[in-house]
């Protein structure tokens, strides 16, 4: 089912990669640079050890026997985990990028890549995750964004949020009053060079929203034309 490689350290990646050579390359390196490392060769074990273990990042290719790799991430958002992922695939198009972080991934990566650069990404998505200042609650109009519980709430009620939304929200609020452009979006949220083809920002700001003001009396993110985004409570 899997092959696990222990490790004193405590931080702990799953790989879910259905290529041994690939797979034996990426648990060498990671294990060099003191990571733990839990391997499955398909989706379904995949998904199993996601939602029955603890990790701190998970590399999930795309392309797995039994559940593929947006699926898998896929379920994990439906099932209110929000892991950070790394989704791995050979496909360079903008398109295929989209549709992987719109799944819910949180980063991607294609192949064949330097793991150097695999690292880098790696570390970047635990910083993201362990940079917010714990006792930290924000709040806009009856929006409160809770990092320490990483939670938002309107009034008392609680919006469920992806992973990914709730950092994009927290960059906005941090932000409150100020525009931000797509650009600055896409480098602090995504840690992407801008790409004009793309409307990840846009889908993502839509959907965001869209959850906000279900719940909200009053929409908070505001589109400034030709310029980009601006969070603040308006009268």
């Amino acid at each position: 089912m899997t092959s696990k490689i222990l490790n004193r350290k405590q931080v702990k990646i799953l790989l879910v990669e259905d290529d041994q050579r690939t797979a034996d390359f990426v648990i060498k390196g990671l294990n060099q640079e003191s990571f733990c490392v839990d391997h499955a060769i398909n989706g379904e074990d995949g998904l199993h050890l996601a939602t029955s273990e603890q990790y701190d990042v998970a590399v999930v290719d795309i392309m797995l026997p039994r559940l593929d790799g947006l699926s898998l991430i896929k379920e994990l958002r439906i099932r209110r985990n929000f892991l950070p992922v790394i989704v791995l695939s050979a496909k360079n198009t903008v398109y295929d990028r989209v549709k992987g972080l719109e799944s819910g991934g949180d980063d991607y990566l294609v192949k064949p890549f330097a793991f150097s650069e695999l690292v880098a990404r790696i570390h970047a998505l635990i910083r993201r995750s362990n940079k917010n200042d714990n006792s930290v609650v924000f709040q806009v109009g009856e929006l409160t964004l809770d990092l320490l519980r990483k939670k938002v709430f309107a009034n008392v009620k609680e919006i469920f949020l992806q992973p990914k939304e709730l950092i994009l929200l927290e960059y906005l609020i941090r932000n409150q009053g100020k525009v931000v452009s797509k650009t600055m979006i896409m480098e602090n949220v995504w840690d992407y060079n801008f790409d004009p083809q793309t409307n990840v920002v846009e889908a993502k700001i839509s959907k965001l929203r869209s959850k906000l003001t279900d719940v909200c009396e009053k929409n908070y993110i505001h589109t400034v034309k030709g310029l980009g985004y601006v969070c603040e409570d308006r009268n």
